[in-house]
Parts: C-alpha cells; sequence; structure tokens
C-alpha cells in the first residue's frame, strides 16, 4: 500500500456533474452550508439569510478588485498556429505584459503574436494588437511588449475575454459572463480570475446586512491563476506559491480595531480577503493589525496562528488546492472533510459559479 503523502489529506472525489456551468438568476438564492467549529455542528442554509446568521456588530470584509478581460486568443505570426494566453500584469513603465501561453510547439524570444479582437464588438479594427514575446518569466509566464502602445485596459477591453476556468465551459465566455463573473463592490482592475465567495452578494443583501448593523470594510487582491492550482507538491512546506498583490487600507484596519472592541467578528468573504488581512497582521506588531499594500506569497496551513479573521465564507474547492488547505486550517481537516461530503450528498453547487459555505 502507497503511503499517503501530506497533498493526499487534501482530496476528495469531486463529482463532474456538481460543478457549476452558470450562476444562479439571483446570487443570494445560492445554497450556504453552517459550518459550526464549535461543536461541529452543518446546518443547510441559503445566503440570503445571511443577516439573520451573523450578529450585530460583526464586519464582513470583501475583496473589491475587479476582474480584467484576461483571456486572449491569437495564432503565431510565423506560422499560423493556435495560440491562448492569459493576462496577468501591466508594467506600463517598461511597456511590457506578463502572460501566461499556450501553444504547440516551442515559441522563442522574438516572435510575435497577433491577438484576435473581441467577437461582435471590435470587427475590422486596425492596427491589429500584437504581443512579442521577450523573456521567459516566473512559473513558466512570458513576458511581452504589446503593440501598439496603449494602456493595457484599453487593449484588454479589446481584445480580452472573460477569463472563466477551465471547468466552466471550457472557458468560454458566454453572453452575460461580463457581469456574472464580476462582485456588485468590483472597482479595482487587476484580476485574472474572480474572488468567487463575493459574486453571492447584491446591492440588497449589504442592505439588508447593514440595517443589521454589520459592517462593510474593503481590501484588495489582485487574484492570479497560481491560486487555483493544485497542490505541486507531496509536502506542503515544498509548495511554492507565485506572488499576488494586496493592499490592507487604514479605514480598514480601523473599522477591525472598532469592531473588535466592541464584540464583533471579522467575517472574511472568500480566501483572498483572508490572506490580505492575516498578511497585514504578519506585517503588523504583535497584537495590532496596520495597513499594508505590496506582494504576498502567504500560504495558510497547519500551524498557521489566524491574528484577524473570526469567521470565513467561501465557495467549495478544488480537491488538493492550497484553498483546501486553508478552509482546513480555519477549521480543521475532518470538520471540512464532513462538511464536503454532506455538500456532495446534498448535491450542492461546486466552485466558481456554485453555492457556498459560512465557517463560524
Amino acid at each position: 500500500m502507497v503511503p499517503m503523502s501530506e497533498a493526499d489529506l487534501y482530496d476528495y472525489e469531486l463529482p463532474e456533474d456538481l460543478i457549476a456551468q452558470e450562476p444562479l438568476a439571483r446570487r443570494t438564492d445560492a445554497r450556504l452550508l453552517h459550518v459550526c467549529r464549535g461543536h461541529g455542528g452543518l446546518a443547510h442554509r441559503q445566503v440570503h439569510d445571511l443577516p439573520e446568521m451573523l450578529r450585530p456588530g460583526d464586519l464582513i470584509v470583501v475583496n473589491d478588485t475587479r476582474v480584467v478581460p484576461a483571456r486572449l486568443v491569437g495564432h503565431r505570426a510565423a506560422t499560423g498556429g493556435k495560440w491562448e494566453g492569459l493576462f496577468l500584469s501591466a508594467d506600463a513603465e517598461a511597456g511590457t505584459w506578463e502572460i501566461l501561453a499556450q501553444t504547440r510547439g516551442r515559441p522563442a524570444c522574438g516572435e510575435r503574436i497577433v491577438l484576435e479582437d473581441r467577437p461582435g464588438q471590435f470587427a475590422n479594427v486596425e492596427p491589429p494588437v500584437s504581443l512579442e514575446l521577450l523573456a521567459r518569466g516566473s512559473g513558466g509566464s512570458w513576458v511581452v511588449r504589446p503593440t501598439p502602445q496603449e494602456p493595457a485596459q484599453a487593449l484588454l477591453e479589446r481584445v480580452g475575454r472573460v477569463p472563466l476556468p477551465g471547468y466552466i465551459r471550457g472557458g468560454t465566455e458566454e453572453q452575460g459572463d461580463r457581469e456574472r463573473y464580476q462582485t456588485v463592490f468590483a472597482r479595482a482592475a487587476g484580476s485574472a480570475a474572480a474572488p468567487t465567495a463575493g459574486l453571492h452578494f447584491t446591492d440588497d443583501l449589504l442592505a439588508a446586512l447593514q440595517a443589521r448593523d454589520i459592517g462593510l470594510a474593503r481590501v484588495t487582491l489582485h487574484v492570479g491563476i497560481d491560486t487555483f492550482r493544485p497542490l505541486s507538491t507531496d509536502r506542503l512546506d515544498d509548495h511554492r506559491m507565485h506572488t499576488e498583490w494586496c493592499e490592507c487600507p487604514a479605514e480598514t484596519v480601523a473599522a477591525i480595531a472598532e469592531a473588535k472592541a466592541r464584540g464583533g467578528r471579522v467575517v472574511a468573504i472568500g480566501t483572498t480577503a483572508v490572506r490580505t488581512l492575516e498578511t497585514a497582521a504578519q506585517r503588523s506588531p504583535v497584537g495590532a493589525v496596520s495597513s499594508w499594500m505590496g506582494p504576498t506569497d502567504l500560504f495558510i496551513k497547519p500551524g498557521f496562528l489566524f491574528r484577524v479573521v473570526d469567521c470565513v465564507l467561501t465557495n467549495f474547492h478544488m480537491p488538493r488546492t492550497t484553498l483546501m488547505v486553508l478552509v482546513s486550517t480555519f477549521a480543521s481537516r475532518d470538520l471540512i472533510r464532513r462538511a464536503y461530503e454532506e455538500a456532495i450528498r446534498e448535491r450542492y453547487r461546486f466552485l466558481s459559479y456554485g453555492d457556498a459555505m459560512l465557517i463560524e
């Protein structure tokens, strides 16, 4: 019998038919599995029940990152071969982008990629957008120079598609995805994927929370594709996280201090909010949280001491991922295993467009 590795402890069998392909017509109708760390209880609710499930004085913290149309489609100028890529970030000063790319063969430095305009909206626009491959980046990425030299957001609006994960219709964008794959509080453009727990919120739900004296604060973490990748090693300590940019502003730090002072809890909406808050805490004096802006590669795994977050609202994640490790560390591996078994038995909808759970 092959001995079980650390990564195997975060594996489970996900039925393919439970992977949600479309969001619900009303975001707050999503099911919500209530997971209690205190007594290990599980209860079935819906997202619109959240105002009565939380306590007056609690503070929810959302990730206000905005998803950019990061999926790129085109062809290699030299061979005509099909090419697909994913925009990760831009360096405005250098006039370069960092991207991930997928194509047959082995592209070389100096090669040019011609991008296709987004269907139905920018037909026959000249000149075409192209990318010159300059150098290999970290984690298999490429550094490229786009032509024409325009702001990245303007070019992406012309050539970019919604960066849906491959498990949703093979990543193919459909009408409505531009709005549906975006949170209602999105404002800071920069993510290659949505902070999916935030997709359940509506303006009406936020108003209902406010009416219950439940506060709202914001952080920003620009989600990179590495967030969702499977564990790459058997030992957790050997897995290396991709760096993502995040910010915990001073007003959020003040809101946290006020909530804690009145006995309220900090409720992180999604794992990206968890990582941002705990990154800020790690870079602050013990017993305090200071504002923070910069890169994070925080991997929350067993032994981690949570200094800020009291509750987490999160979607159901892919097996053998750092996200499974995070929620299992926040609760316990046994409790999360039971919660996932219950969700599968009750046919919850999984992953980005799926249902959620509240861990408190």
